[in-house]
Formats: C-alpha cells, sequence, structure tokens
C-alpha cells in the first residue's frame, strides 16, 4: 500500500494510464492538490519505478510524466477499483462516477 496509498498517488496513475502529461496537465486535472504535493508524488512513484520522467532539451524546459512498464501492470488493479466503487454506489443508491478505462489494458 505504500506505493500506491494516500489520497493523490491512485489518481495520478490513472490519468498517466491515458498517456504522458505534464505536471500543468496534471495540476489541471487534480483540483485541490498543490504544486509541492503533486511534486512530491510524482518524485516518490518515479523513486518506486511506477512512473518516468522525460525532460525535453527545450526553452522553457518541458518535462512529461508517463507509466513505465511496471506502472502498467497495476492498471487492472485500478480500474478494478474504480468498477468495485461504481458497483457500491449501485448497491447503496451512491452516485460515484466511475472510471473509464483511457487505455487498452490487452497491449
Amino acid at each position: 500500500m505504500k506505493l500506491v496509498g494516500g489520497k493523490w498517488k491512485c489518481l495520478i496513475l490513472y490519468y498517466l494510464g491515458g498517456g504522458a502529461h505534464r505536471t500543468r496537465d496534471l495540476l489541471e486535472k487534480l483540483n485541490g492538490i498543490s504544486q509541492k504535493v503533486l511534486t512530491e508524488q510524482l518524485r516518490q512513484l518515479e523513486a518506486d519505478g511506477l512512473i518516468e520522467r522525460e525532460v525535453f532539451a527545450e526553452v522553457p524546459p518541458r518535462v512529461e510524466y508517463r507509466l513505465s512498464t511496471e506502472g502498467q501492470t497495476f492498471l487492472p488493479v485500478l480500474y478494478t477499483l474504480c468498477n468495485w466503487g461504481k458497483d457500491y454506489g449501485l448497491r447503496h443508491d451512491y452516485e460515484i462516477s466511475p472510471c473509464p478505462q483511457p487505455v487498452d489494458l490487452t497491449m
């Protein structure tokens, strides 16, 4: 649970499951996260080998994050959790936004 625990890591992995994103893009998608917390979470995920960071030699510098091969192995688990949340909501008459699967898991 250390690898993906906390408020933001699963959401970060979910969005990166749809392809590479810049920090700015993730800040826009993750409503309520600060730049500092996002940077910390991205560094932890990178240190744990779940995401990769690519720096482009441009001015201004551009950095993109994407799932590593190891991170991609977590997507089926993440989607299972999303589906469970949807089913839970239906059983308890509680509205939960289901997570659409942004990538093809057969790749």
